[in-house]
């Protein structure tokens, strides 16, 4: 059975609340842990082309993990959306120069860019995931969009999909749509963890 959009706004609304408690500090916080437990993975081996994003305030910052991803020789590839009408967006290796899109977010703007299925790992925007690995997002469908070969290709060993977000946005159950894309694990101040893609 298809869910209502209705559940998922009304779970969706109920997390961002939540994520919104949390303070500055308390962000910072979990951003540190989180980084933490993606150094001690294989996560960033030199080399690796590694999809990141750069957090808005309301969202766990990613700094950390993008400082560490340089500082290990790693390729970092940032999202820019490329059409608003057909949602699509690519990774771009950021030149330092940087636009701020309609949604307020800073996108880059050099000029070489990847298709996401050529990544080696792509970490995640993520208001709420469950242990299945069913992400809600912001509700876009950009990362679903990008990430739609998955779908196609369950074969396909890449990229490896983490999700970002604090313990407290952990659920037992999202409903989902048939074109959502599952995490291979979730990332928060508690640790790196594996999901269970196949579970029903």
């Amino acid at each position: 059975m298809t869910p209502s959009l209705s559940d998922r706004s009304g779970l969706r609304a109920a997390l961002r609340a939540a994520r919104r408690r949390l303070s500055p500090k308390q962000r910072d916080a979990i951003a540190q842990s989180i980084a933490q437990h993606v150094g001690a993975s294989t996560c960033f081996t030199p080399g690796r082309r590694i999809g990141l994003y750069l957090a808005t305030p309301e969202e766990i910052p990613t700094t950390p993990l993008l400082e560490l991803a340089e500082e290990r020789g790693c390729q970092v590839y940032l999202p820019r959306i490329v059409d608003y009408r057909a949602r699509s967006m690519r990774f771009v290796h950021p030149s330092g120069l940087w636009r701020r899109n309609r949604y307020g977010i800073i996108e880059p703007l050099g000029h070489e860019s990847l298709p996401a299925r050529w990544l080696d790992c792509i970490f995640l925007p993520a208001i709420g995931v469950d242990p299945r690995g069913a992400r809600l997002g912001h509700g876009a469908g950009y990362y679903d969009r990008a990430l739609a070969f998955r779908r196609w290709r369950r074969t396909w060993r890449g990229p490896r999909l983490i999700a970002i977000l604090a313990d407290t946005q952990r659920v037992p159950h999202v409903p989902e749509q048939p074109y959502d894309i599952r995490c291979d694990a979730i990332v928060t101040e508690s640790g790196l963890v594996a999901t269970d893609r196949s579970a029903a």
